[in-house]
């Protein structure tokens, strides 16, 4: 008969799990779930963290990405992502390499790519999972010192870094870092490839150059279209209207402020002294109340009270937009389209985050097909998004936006039918993504709502140019039928009028000049 468990049985069982283990069983919620989308995924969080630590520095980025098989195999690859930045302090390689949850950028209220903390240190655990093997660093941060090389592995029951090997190296003659993980993979081209992310990070991010060295071919480069860098963004503080009770209440223990005025006005962005006095007022609670008296009931009454109260939406250069002029030009760089739009909206807010949308269009030419759905290009903070794009809110603005009145065929609720390239790019200091994998943007009706007044402007310009498109068609169809039969009017008044070879001629001239003069207008 089997033993009952018993409460100290169930008890005894329990342990604590840590971060590491967790995502170590559930590998796929962080884009590791198949060998092909886990060497993508490798690639696109190595990139974003070159791409974050360059920005930052002022470096125009110079990234190198090389993939290249492990001892011969068609399931191991070797990931290797090298760039110029500012590198790495040695004590830091390890926990940014080797411990999950381990970044600067999840506190900051500021545009970066990466927000979390977990991508290349998970893209290290799925490589030791798979293959058994460290991940191998290299930073220079000073250019009179040796590079600070590392082998890592990650304890996942301590969610710690362990050291296999740290030494100093010889290595290149600017300041940089570079990352290596053997994993388990697959390596495919076309959509949804390597080469597809590259591609579409070149055209959200003009000011990089990025080389890249294929397993099956010759080498690629995708070329800097400016040298313009982006405008760095700034970090910003919460905004009120974003702030929930919890959150609230956390920060009143932590504040500095000495009472709930100074709390409001220090902690927040677009609180002045006047707006903090009047919400203390709406809340029933007096300006000198000490931050660390703040209870629930308290804390309500503020939340409630911020609701009410008038505040200026958050300051935008938090945000570091592609910009219109810098679209139009990376489309045009990387296709051959017929036709190109674009434009920037202006910023707006969701839960009292600022946000941004941008989009573009190419419609015609060779690289697309008149008859299948239009291609979808989405992006959040300059990041390509090349998975679960059912799940997405800009999918699901494209697909409910009418494009039937800008001369396109449309099935319901689905992209519209036509040689078309469609990019949106969302920019924000915190993009509300649907898991942590990165790769779809949730509902919001705010950010929803954006995305398709700037597809409708857009669409406004491709309708006008497909109207006119439309029109010289049309007139060029009968033209070309009266120019065609004007040597036959010219015979049949030959011989209605009796006229000699000489005199059809001119007649035929003068036709064929009145056709003209009528085509320019």
């Amino acid at each position: 008969m089997t033993q009952k468990a018993t409460a100290a049985t169930l008890a005894a069982k329990q342990r604590e799990i840590s971060i590491a283990e967790f995502f170590t069983k559930n590998r796929h919620l962080l884009g590791f779930d198949s060998p092909r989308r886990a060497l993508l995924t490798t690639v696109k969080e190595g990139v974003d963290n070159s791409l974050d630590a360059c920005e930052e520095a002022g470096i125009a980025p110079d990234l190198a990405v090389k993939i290249s098989p492990v001892d011969g195999r068609d399931d191991r690859y070797r990931v290797v992502i090298e760039d110029n930045g500012p590198g790495i302090l040695k004590k830091q390689i390890p926990n940014i390499f080797a411990k999950l949850l381990y970044g600067s950028k999840f506190h900051r209220l500021k545009m970066s790519r990466g927000q979390q903390g977990i991508g290349i240190s998970a893209a290290g655990m799925y490589g030791q999972l798979t293959t058994g093997m460290p991940v191998r660093i290299l930073s220079k941060p000073d250019l009179a010192k040796p590079a600070h090389y590392y082998e890592l592995m990650i304890d996942t029951q301590k969610n710690a870094p362990k050291t296999i090997i740290e030494e100093d190296r010889p290595w290149n003659e600017h300041t940089g870092t570079q990352v290596a993980i053997d994993l388990e993979a697959e390596y495919r081209r076309g959509r949804q490839s390597v080469e597809e992310y590259l591609l579409q990070t070149s055209i959200a991010n003009p000011h990089v150059q990025i080389t890249f060295t294929p397993p099956d071919g010759p080498q690629m480069i995708f070329p800097r279209i400016t040298d313009q860098m982006p405008v760095e963004p700034r970090e910003i503080k919460p905004h009120p209207h974003g702030i929930e009770l919890g959150m609230l209440m956390k920060m009143a223990e932590s504040t500095k402020a000495r009472n709930v005025s100074g709390f409001l006005r220090l902690d927040f962005t677009r609180v002045s002294e006047r707006v903090a006095l009047e919400i203390c007022k709406e809340a029933g609670l007096s300006d000198t109340l000490r931050p660390s008296r703040i209870d629930r009931e308290a804390a309500e009454k503020l939340i409630r009270a911020i609701k009410k109260v008038k505040i200026t939406n958050p300051p935008t250069d938090c945000i570091s937009p592609i910009g219109q002029e810098l679209v139009l030009k990376s489309l045009g760089k990387m296709l051959n389209a017929d036709f190109y739009a674009a434009v920037t909206r202006s910023p707006a807010v969701y839960r009292g985050n600022p946000f941004l949308v941008e989009a573009g269009i190419a419609y015609g030419g060779k690289e697309f097909s008149a008859d299948k759905p239009a291609r979808l290009v989405r992006l959040a903070n300059r990041v390509p998004l090349l998975h679960q794009q059912g799940a997405c809110a800009i999918t699901k603005s494209v697909g409910s936006t009418s494009w039937k009145g800008y001369g396109l065929s449309q099935p319901a609720g689905s992209l519209p039918i036509g040689p078309m390239l469609i990019m949106v790019h969302v920019a924000s200091v915190w993009v509300p993504f649907t898991s942590e994998s990165k790769e779809a943007i949730a509902h919001y009706p705010e950010i929803i709502k954006e995305i398709r007044l700037a597809l409708q402007e857009c669409g406004r310009k491709l309708g006008s140019h497909l109207r006119r498109k439309r029109r010289d068609a049309e007139e060029h169809r009968k033209r070309s039928y009266i120019e065609k039969y004007i040597p036959h009017i010219g015979i049949a008044l030959k011989d209605i009028l009796a006229l000699d070879d000489a005199q059809e001629q001119r007649v035929v001239q003068t036709l064929t000049d009145v056709l003209e003069r009528s085509r320019k207008g």
